[in-house]
This record gives C-alpha cells, sequence and structure tokens, in this order.
C-alpha cells in the first residue's frame, strides 16, 4: 500500500548554491578532461618486436612468420603436442594451436621497430643515415603495398648528450622519408629510449613540434612511446613518480609506456641471473607506471625475456615454458602488450593470447550480455564492470583470439556497440557510485 504513496519532495537549497559549487569546479572538471581523457579506443598491439636498423629488411615480417612456423612445425607438429608443452587444457589444444597458426600465416607481427638504439650500436654517420632513410623506404612500401604490420615505426637514440644529435637527426630523415614516399601512415610508431627526465620528454615533443610545422602538419599528429629503462624515470631525488610528470611533460604526444626489463634491472643493480620481468624490482617499476597512465590514454607495456627457443627440442620447450608463463602473468597483470625478441617467440606469444581470451570469452560475454539485459545473475555488475568486460571482448577481437560473430552471439552486440560500452563518458562511471 505505501509503496503507491506519491512522496513529497522538499530541498532546503537555493539554485545558486548548486551553480556557484559547478562554477567553484569548472577548472577541476577541464583538468580531469585534460588529463584523463580515458583509452583511445584505438587497438593496442599484443607485442612489439624489434629489428636492428641494419637488418630490416622488405621481407623481415614474412620472414620472421615463415621462422616460427617452422620451430612450430619442428618442436610441437600438432596441437596436442603444442598444448602439452605448454600446459594448455585439452579443451583449448585446438582451437589455440589453429589460430596460433594461421595468426602466423596471415599476421605474424603486430608491431615492429626499427632500431636505431642498443639493438644498432654506434655507427658511421653515413651508414646510419642510409639505413633511417632505407627504413623510411621499406615502411612506405609496406603500407603501400597491404604486407605492413598494423603498427611500425623506429627506435631512435636517447636525448642523452653523447647521442642526442645522432638520434635526432635519424628522426628527421626516418620522418622526412615518409613525408616524401607519400605521407605519415597511420599506424606509425616512435618510441624515445632511456629517459630520465621530463625535460628530455620535453625535448621530444619539441622535436616533433617543429616537424610538424615544417611540414603542414595538423598539430599533435606525432605521438610517441617513452621508454622507462632507468630507476629514476621511477622515482626522481625528491620522492615524485617521475613517469607521472613524464606523461604530462609530452604535451599530449605520448602513446606508450615500454617497460625495459634489462637496463633497469640493471640500473638497480640486480645480477644478470636475476633480471627478468617477474622480478620484484620489476613489478614495482611496472605498477607505478600503471598507475600513472591510468586514465591517460597512455597505455603500459611489459618488458621482455632474453632466454630464446634454440637449440634443441627440449631447450626450445623449456624457453617456449618460460615466455608463456611471463606473457600470461602480464596479461593477468592488464599488461596487454609486451616485447619479444626472436621469431620463436611468437608461438607462445600467440598461444598465451589466444588461450587468456578464449578461456574467459564465456564468462565474460555472459556477465556483458546480463548487464545489457538486467538480467539478475550471481554477480552485479556496474558501468565500470561493463568497460571493462568489453575492453577484455574487444582485445580478444583485436588480435585474433575472438571472432566477431561469435562475441555477438553471445552477448547480443555487434562491435560498435561493445565500443560504446568500453569507451564511456565520464559521467556514465561516476553516477553509478561504483
Amino acid at each position: 500500500m505505501g509503496q503507491d504513496r506519491q512522496e513529497r519532495v522538499s530541498t532546503s537549497l537555493a539554485g545558486a548554491v548548486s551553480e556557484a559549487v559547478s562554477a567553484s569546479l569548472a577548472p577541476v572538471d577541464a583538468e580531469l578532461e585534460r588529463r584523463y581523457p580515458g583509452d583511445p579506443g584505438t587497438r593496442q598491439p599484443v607485442h612489439t618486436v624489434y629489428v636492428p636498423g641494419d637488418t630490416f629488411a622488405a621481407d623481415t615480417l614474412r620472414s620472421w612468420g615463415d621462422r616460427a612456423l617452422a620451430a612450430l612445425d619442428e618442436h610441437a607438429p600438432d596441437a596436442a603436442a603444442f598444448a602439452a608443452v605448454l600446459g594448455l587444457d585439452e579443451s583449448l589444444a585446438e582451437p589455440v594451436h589453429t589460430r596460433v597458426r594461421a595468426k602466423l600465416e596471415h599476421e605474424p607481427v603486430e608491431d615492429v621497430r626499427v632500431d636505431f638504439e642498443d639493438g644498432y650500436g654506434p655507427r658511421p654517420d653515413a651508414e646510419e643515415d642510409e639505413a633511417a632513410a632505407r627504413a623510411a623506404r621499406l615502411i612506405a612500401e609496406a603500407y603501400a603495398d597491404g604486407t605492413a604490420a598494423p603498427y611500425m615505426g623506429i627506435r631512435m637514440k636517447c636525448m642523452e648528450a653523447p647521442v642526442r644529435d645522432r638520434g635526432i637527426r635519424t628522426l628527421d630523415i626516418f620522418l622526412t622519408g615518409l613525408v616524401e614516399s607519400g605521407g605519415l601512415p597511420d599506424g606509425l610508431v616512435l618510441t624515445l629510449p632511456k629517459v630520465t627526465y621530463p625535460e628530455q620528454v620535453t625535448a621530444m615533443a619539441r622535436l616533433l613540434d617543429a616537424f610538424e610545422e615544417a611540414h603542414a602538419l595538423e598539430p599533435g599528429r606525432l605521438g610517441f612511446e617513452i621508454q622507462i629503462e632507468t630507476s629514476q624515470a621511477i622515482l626522481a631525488s625528491d620522492g615524485t613518480a617521475t613517469v607521472a610528470r613524464m606523461i604530462e611533460a609530452a604535451g599530449g604526444r605520448a602513446t606508450g609506456l615500454h617497460y625495459g626489463t634489462f637496463d633497469y634491472s640493471a640500473c638497480l643493480g640486480v645480477s644478470a641471473a636475476h633480471q627478468a620481468s617477474d622480478h620484484p624490482a620489476a613489478d614495482h617499476a611496472k605498477a607505478v607506471m600503471q598507475v600513472a597512465a591510468a586514465g591517460t590514454g597512455v597505455r603500459v607495456s611489459d618488458g621482455s625475456t632474453n632466454v630464446l627457443p634454440v637449440g634443441t627440442t627440449e631447450q626450445v620447450h623449456d624457453a617456449w615454458r618460460l615466455h608463456h608463463r611471463l606473457t600470461r602473468r602480464a596479461l593477468a597483470r592488464a599488461y596487454y602488450q609486451g616485447w619479444d625478441m626472436h621469431p620463436g617467440h611468437l608461438p607462445t606469444r600467440y598461444a598465451a593470447v589466444f588461450a587468456f581470451y578464449r578461456e574467459s570469452f564465456e564468462p565474460a560475454a555472459a556477465r556483458l550480455a546480463r548487464y545489457v539485459s538486467r538480467t539478475t545473475g550471481d554477480v552485479m555488475d556496474e558501468p565500470a564492470t561493463a568497460k571493462a568486460l568489453s575492453g577484455h571482448l574487444l582485445r580478444g577481437l583485436d588480435c585474433g583470439a575472438l571472432d566477431l560473430p561469435e562475441v555477438t552471439a553471445r552477448t547480443g552486440l555487434d562491435r560498435a556497440a561493445l565500443e560504446g560500452f568500453a569507451a564511456p563518458r565520464r559521467g556514465d562511471l561516476s553516477a553509478s557510485g561504483g
């Protein structure tokens, strides 16, 4: 009976009070929008492959795929053998193996960085000039003929004094070559290594400002990744989180924070035998990076393993198990990207990624479907969880772990609807109280 009663609604505050509060918070609202725009909603590659500038060639991507397939044929010739090596559930053996092989045949590398830093080293200027120009030409040709990876670019030398001018010249040659070969591709990525001070990030942003102005490009067209390889990049001398200041110093150009496993470990004095992406020092650094980047649109990438899957079958299997475990560990910690150093790492990269998304597909899709239909289940989800579930499914679709028809069948959502849930407005999340 009381349910039908119309409640009397009373207020005590004049409308001017609310208006004054809103006016006082307007600068905060603007700052939130500027600093924390949220995820860009674009595809994030599951890995980055580094290839030295002197060895990068037109057939590099296809060569990596072919070498990875050859490793599978030699050391795990069928689904059951591959699953046994990695400890995959029997139900995942065939679908994961099938998808891994298809991936290696059609898109073996998602992101490649032609390396002019540690993987290239000091060279005569004329030699590096030519290699930078060649990299620009080959990448432009790959995008033109459809053989490019989704993301391609270079890692230049850092902003430290001994190599600064060389790094700037290589960047200039590379970008100029792309512009002269038809323009900057959408998948272009630049990586600035060994960043220690925010001022080095500011300097990189100024270089890109100048290049855009020189070629009448849209301001902000060029972004770059910041490689975290020193302790000072995590914690400054005054105790602040340097990496947060670096994101601010980039002026909106920072696209990623990439953890450098071995340089960072060495900087902290970790002995070579214990330098790994699951070392406590690595976990701390990546946790700081993750919190600093949250909500900014800057993505975090894990590092790599230097244990290569080469040698006897037993040695390859040991390296595969290690790489698979580290990749799965990173995924569980929301580091959805890492580095791969050898073609033999590709099978386990994709096996770990595909298994991660396929084994969680049914429960994630079911939870999202219940949220969409407002059906009661054993978990009461909120908009923030719907955002996470949709983002999870989209990442699975982007890498090839999931297919859109199966996702739509289980959730009732097409890709546009999934993207809508994955990128809600700020107020849509906070209004739920979650």
